[in-house]
């Protein structure tokens, strides 16, 4: 009976988010995003008929110096070859007041959702993998505690 519960609490929480494919974020150490952290996330795609939605997270403190973050991202394919790659910009502050934006996790930390690729097809079933790398003007990025990323399938009416 003790086991019981956890698999059917664990069971509950994953039925409630039934368009997330995956979802994983990648925590940095002394919450500094240093230029050469190249973060990867690969992910399976089993459905090619569906189109999916693939977001970038982030998690930041009020102590982020800026109100925007710049991101250099791509997706790939399993051999490695890129099929989309661009520069992300999100405001993590509202730039005249100074306002975090963002949901609030946990006191002066704040959680983001950034939309990369809507409708996206994959032409064949397997392994991708989208690649996150700080594009701001400074080697190491203060106040950034973790990168993640996020593919969900589109729900059609």
């Amino acid at each position: 009976m003790r086991v019981l519960v956890p698999v059917v609490v664990l069971a509950l929480m994953a039925s409630c988010d039934r368009t997330r494919v995956f979802e994983d974020n990648h925590d940095f150490t002394n919450r500094v995003w240093n230029v050469n952290d190249t973060v990867r996330f690969t992910f399976q795609i089993d459905d090619t008929t569906q189109r999916y939605n693939i977001y970038y997270n982030i998690r930041n403190s009020r102590h982020y110096p800026w109100s925007r973050l710049f991101v250099n991202w791509s997706l790939q394919d399993s051999t490695g070859k890129p099929l989309v790659s661009s520069l992300s910009s999100a405001y993590l502050f509202e730039p005249k007041s100074g306002k975090p934006l963002g949901e609030s996790a946990l006191g002066d930390i704040y959680d983001h959702r950034v939309p990369l690729v809507s409708r996206q097809a994959f032409a064949y079933p397997g392994p991708y993998t989208v690649s996150l790398q700080q594009f701001m003007r400074t080697d190491s990025l203060s106040g950034i505690l973790a990168a993640g990323v996020r593919v969900e399938k589109i729900e059609l009416p």
